[in-house]
């Protein structure tokens, strides 16, 4: 279905035809997989910098692709709201829609409020992942990793997805919220399906729900020095079913986008021989390959959502009250226009984070990449002799439009010892 409010005018695109399309993009299809720079390029010569979209099951949303509309779309909160519940389409969502879980449905969630409720959730959420010591960060995530590492170094291959960036984000954060290590697999497994959008979506997030309200009645009993019990200890009341879904959202943001920042990183070290050049050279750093990669293959690459809390006006397209707009955070990251400002790549202005009030916090990026710099620095120690396995143009992209990252990295190497740790 395609709703009225769809019927994109033209924008305005300095008096180029191209800019009059109108026909909505599907949000699906192996570009997104394979080359979706060259698709956003595409979308922008063809719709401008706000594009007219259809999401599996024909509903229409606007895809911002426009660094500049981005932007103020992300800084406008009141015109913009993250209130999944203003979303005009709600009457046409079947209950086993795929993208519900990445969507949301309205929930009183740190992801799913706006405005003072968001606030509210914010100013206890936020002071919680504040109380990580980075050096405790550091330690979990050396000791994990060299685990995860122990238990492939022998084989002299490895998939680095499925064996290293996938499990290591998940068991760190396990550890930092509270779960016994046990746990942190199973957890893994879950955020994968969740991620991946498809049938399995919906009995996933329940898995995921009950492990988290499970963790809330156990830190209730036995409080520690953990991100749940600093939760649990803000005077501020909330319930059980607030605490879940509140770190539901903390783990799930900072579980797949991490793995992906992780795999990404790598496979630009080991299929980029300029690039791979200049780190072994000392030229450039493990924090070079991070922040490009942040840049140029963002792992979140669009983000549900904003919803438009009266009719306005976006990049020369009509917004109707209610229409859900789609952060393209890989495309405006790459838009032209701002990259000829910014330089290639060289600076933080990235919106791989997103931006305003609704950004990832500033303490769960500092996790995030504490974990991702510490893994590359590991796996590099351990393994210096890392090579891929198969001709670069062989590696599979994850089938998701939204998430940028590897299905698989399949590398060799010298067979090496186990560190004999205990753990």
């Amino acid at each position: 279905m395609t709703s009225p409010s769809l019927s994109a005018v033209p924008a305005s695109g300095g008096g180029c035809p191209a800019h009059a399309a109108t026909a909505p993009v599907p949000l699906s299809g192996p570009e997104f997989h394979t080359h979706p720079q060259a698709l956003y390029r595409t979308m922008r010569h063809a719709y401008g910098s706000v594009v007219p979209v259809e999401l599996p099951g024909g509903f229409p949303a606007w895809l911002v692709v426009g660094y500049r509309e981005l932007h103020q779309v992300t800084s406008d909160g009141e015109l913009f709201p993250r209130d999944v519940g203003l979303w005009n389409q709600w009457e046409h969502i079947p209950e086993d829609w795929p993208l519900l879980p990445m969507v949301g449905r309205p929930m009183p969630s740190i992801y799913f409020t706006a405005g003072a409720e968001h606030r509210r959730h914010s100013e206890m959420v936020v002071p919680a992942l504040e109380g990580v010591d980075p050096f405790e960060i550091r330690d979990h995530c050396e000791q994990l990793a060299d685990r995860l590492v122990d238990g492939m170094c022998s084989r002299g291959t490895a998939d680095l997805v499925a064996d290293f960036a996938e499990p290591l984000p998940v068991l760190v954060l396990a550890r930092l919220v509270g779960f016994p290590d046990a746990e942190g697999a199973d957890i893994a497994r879950v955020l994968k399906d969740l991620a991946d959008g498809g049938p399995g979506a919906q009995e996933a997030h329940g898995r995921f729900g009950e492990h988290m309200r499970r963790l809330v009645a156990a830190k209730r009993a036995e409080p520690g020095d953990d991100v749940t019990s600093r939760m649990l200890a803000d005077p501020e009341p909330f319930t059980d079913e607030e605490y879940a879904l509140d770190l539901m959202a903390i783990t799930a943001a900072g579980h797949l986008t991490t793995a992906d920042w992780i795999s990404n990183s790598l496979r630009l070290m080991l299929t980029e021989d300029q690039f791979a050049d200049s780190l072994a050279g000392g030229r450039r750093s493990v924090g070079d390959a991070m922040n490009e990669v942040l840049w140029e293959e963002s792992p979140t690459q669009i983000l549900a959502g904003r919803w438009a809390a009266r009719d306005t006006q976006l990049g020369g397209r009509m917004i109707k009250a209610g229409d859900m707009l789609l952060l393209g955070l890989g495309a405006a990251n790459t838009d032209p226009l701002i990259r000829q400002d910014l330089g290639h790549g060289s600076n933080g202005a990235h919106l791989a984070f997103s931006h305003g009030e609704y950004r990832c916090p500033f303490p769960a990026q500092e996790i995030a990449e504490t974990i991702a710099r510490t893994a590359i620095e590991v796996i590099l120690d351990r393994l210096p002799d890392l090579q891929l396995a198969v001709p670069p143009q062989d590696l599979v992209r994850r089938p998701s439009a939204f998430l940028r990252g590897m299905n698989a990295l399949p590398v060799r190497f010298a067979p090496v010892r186990t560190t004999g740790d205990p753990l």
